[in-house]
């Protein structure tokens, strides 16, 4: 088979969707050295990155630098034409793409979708998203041979939502990245790395795009309230995350705050960052109001640090019993969450213990076999 997989979120910082393409392609890498592979990207620094590096190890990979990444114009016509100008001989026999796939597509599709907050949740969007979403992801799943989604709360979801056959939608979870890990932190490393992000005692962390639907805001209000109440309570909270859409209030919520100051906004951070922020952090908190998988609390455990989310969507699924959970809507039991995993240095240490056994069910190795499986019956589906 001739692979082609639309890469463009790869070098465009876009978090958890960037994330699972680069780390599913890696491993499609190690699992399977007999079909040919074409990645297609949207960012000239990421092509040639990818180019130097990942295809003089890997032969049967090759990249195509898509001539217009505009994101309009990429997958309805730069994706379509690059797809229909390949010679007979050249041509892609499956394509993999995220949420949406062009319209006219010559090969069969595995469209990964993640979620469906745009159907539920679209007040967390904006109008011009959510109906483009609406539109484009459900005629994508509709003609899709395959689709893969990333928990069992998500396939559930699509088969109610977009009335699919059962044997068209399979689970694939997320893996983890090899370097959130738990060794300990040195001390060397925890003041390098508070020094650099600005953060100058014990703090929590929060990571995710900065968006409604991350619950941010209502953080924020939990955090001041304890700040206000317990003035034993005095942890920094450093939230880590590109600004996407409505976004303005966060920050507007974070001035109007005594101790904004103690409120950090990093913006996008690197992994290799990101994984010693995690073990450096008293705890971790993800209140998310909708996710399909949730990388970063998962990314958290693996790196043994203890995790407060949300009781709602995938996200019970995920963490299993190895995190704190609460009602992402109720301001004072996350406050009370926040201040119990503070002060509870055993509650801690039990989340540590689990977490790390629960991030390793996780593996991108577990993924890619699945997602080859996928596209295995995309073509069969076709011949």
């Amino acid at each position: 088979m001739h692979i082609g997989i639309d890469a463009h979120a790869i070098g465009a910082q876009q978090g958890g969707n960037e994330t699972y393409i680069r780390g599913l392609i890696r491993a499609l890498a190690e699992v399977d050295g007999q079909n040919r592979y074409t990645i297609f990207l949207a960012e000239p620094a990421a092509a040639e990155e990818w180019r130097d590096g990942f295809v003089r190890q890997f032969s049967n990979f090759e990249v195509r630098l898509l001539s217009k990444p505009t994101p309009l114009v990429r997958v309805p016509l730069a994706l379509a034409f690059e797809l229909r100008r390949r010679p007979p001989l050249d041509r892609i026999d499956v394509l993999h793409v995220q949420y949406t796939a062009p319209p006219f597509c010559p090969a069969p599709v595995v469209a990964t979708i993640h979620d469906l907050a745009f159907e539920h949740m679209p007040e967390t969007f904006t109008r011009r998203g959510s109906m483009q979403l609406k539109l484009t992801v459900r005629r994508t799943a509709q003609r899709a041979a395959r689709i893969a989604t990333v928990s069992e709360y998500s396939r559930q979801d699509l088969l109610r939502t977009y009335r699919l056959s059962p044997e068209k939608v399979a689970v694939t979870y997320n893996g983890i990245e090899a370097h959130f890990t738990p060794h300990p932190v040195s001390s060397n490393e925890s003041d390098e790395i508070r020094r650099r992000f600005g953060i100058s005692r014990d703090f929590l962390l929060a990571v995710g795009s900065l968006q409604p639907r991350k619950n941010l805001v209502r953080l924020i209000r939990a955090y001041a309230r304890l700040r206000a109440e317990y003035s034993g309570f005095a942890p920094q909270l450093v939230i880590v995350g590109r600004k996407l859409w409505l976004a303005d209030g966060i920050f507007a919520e974070v001035r109007r705050q005594r101790w904004a100051e103690d409120v950090i906004l990093t913006g996008y951070v690197a992994d290799a960052d990101l994984a010693q922020l995690y073990r450096a952090a008293t705890a971790f908190v993800y209140p998310s109001l909708f996710e399909g998988f949730g990388l970063p609390p998962v990314e958290a455990m693996a790196c043994g640090t203890p995790v407060v989310t949300s009781n709602i969507s995938s996200l019970p699924e995920i963490v299993g019993d190895a995190a704190l959970l609460i009602d992402p809507g109720d301001e004072e039991a996350l406050a009370a969450a926040l201040l119990r995993i503070v002060s509870d240095q055993p509650l801690r240490a039990k989340l540590r213990e689990q977490g790390i056994v629960q991030a390793g069910k996780f593996t991108w190795r577990a993924a890619a076999e699945k997602t080859l499986q996928l596209y295995r019956e995309s073509f069969e589906l076709r011949v």
